[in-house]
């Protein structure tokens, strides 16, 4: 939100509903996407990264992951393009909620597919969905009951995150899940 109060710009303003959605203010992230809707009708980031991202996220927020999975689909042709913005953080974003879609919907084959096309093309990610994608791939192959590459993963994700707080929930959570995988 503060950086709301520094400029209104669509980059800036998708950032700000997608990191609304994802800590479940959802009332403010719907409202940020629908000014981004009116503001920006004929923005094919908007339309085929941004909006789609932000709706797929709020239906997971609702436990709808079939919906989420629906919404991300005319995303699908634009998943490797490199979006025209000043961030980094849109890249490859609709794919790793996709994959987030899929794992909620315990279609682990469809989750492990989306999270490996960011491992892929991890040049275009400068984000911590790049090492997030390696735990989330992990949780895929668990899901799957292919535990040797679920280790493989699990122990890629805690690499790159050896030097991280050892306090953040996340890393906690995925050290617990490591551990119950041996």
């Amino acid at each position: 939100m503060e950086a709301l109060a520094l400029s209104t710009g669509r980059d800036v303003q998708y950032g700000a509903a997608l990191a609304s959605a994802v800590a479940g203010s959802t009332a403010r992230a719907q409202a940020l996407a629908d000014d981004l809707a009116k503001r920006f009708p004929e923005d094919t980031v908007v339309q085929f990264n941004y909006l789609p991202t932000i709706h797929a996220q709020l239906a997971l927020r609702r436990n709808d992951a079939s919906k989420a999975i629906e919404i991300l689909q005319n995303t699908t042709p634009y998943d490797l393009g490199i979006p025209a913005t000043n961030f980094n953080y849109v890249n490859l974003f609709p794919i790793y909620v996709r994959g987030q879609a899929y794992l909620a919907g315990r279609r682990a084959s469809g989750a492990a597919a989306e999270f490996q096309k960011i491992l892929d093309h991890r040049s275009v990610v400068n984000e911590p969905i790049g090492a997030l994608a390696h735990l989330q791939i992990g949780r895929a192959y668990g899901m799957q009951g292919d535990v040797t590459e679920a280790r493989a993963a699990y122990h890629a994700f805690l690499a790159l995150w050896k030097h991280a707080d050892p306090d953040i929930p996340i890393l906690k959570q995925a050290k617990a899940e490591y551990a119950g995988l041996q």
